[in-house]
């Protein structure tokens, strides 16, 4: 079992940046590919960004690429989401995932493990 939380979300106006962080435990952080999802009322979970086990390969959606970057500590069990430029569009809540032996992917369905989430707000 891996418990994972989400911190660092909140208000911010445009242009401006956001780090998030998740920290996991229950298992060793290094046998989980780790993802960011965020989702808003009424509309399916969307993919933002996910990073290998080492984290030698990530993906981003074309939505945040070139604005957004994931990383992760494996000494410190955490994956971050530095968020920059940030536009109101990503107003949304913001996950992280963890996905037992897997490589970084951007279906929902493949990852194992959930946060809670932390609201991330931008205004205009």
């Amino acid at each position: 079992q891996v418990q994972l939380v989400e911190r660092g979300g909140g208000l911010v106006q445009a242009g401006g940046s956001l780090r998030l962080s998740c920290a996991a435990s229950g298992r060793t952080f290094s046998n989980y590919a780790m993802g960011w999802f965020r989702q808003v009322p009424g509309k399916e979970r969307e993919f933002v960004t996910a990073i290998s086990r080492s984290g030698s390969v990530t993906y981003y959606a074309d939505s945040v690429k070139g604005r957004f970057t994931i990383s992760r500590d494996n000494a410190k069990n955490t994956v971050y989401l530095q968020m920059n430029s940030l536009k109101p569009e990503d107003t949304a809540v913001y996950y992280c995932a963890a996905d037992f032996w897997g490589s970084a992917t951007m279906t929902a369905t493949s990852y194992d493990y959930w946060g809670r989430g932390t609201q991330v707000t931008v205004s205009s």
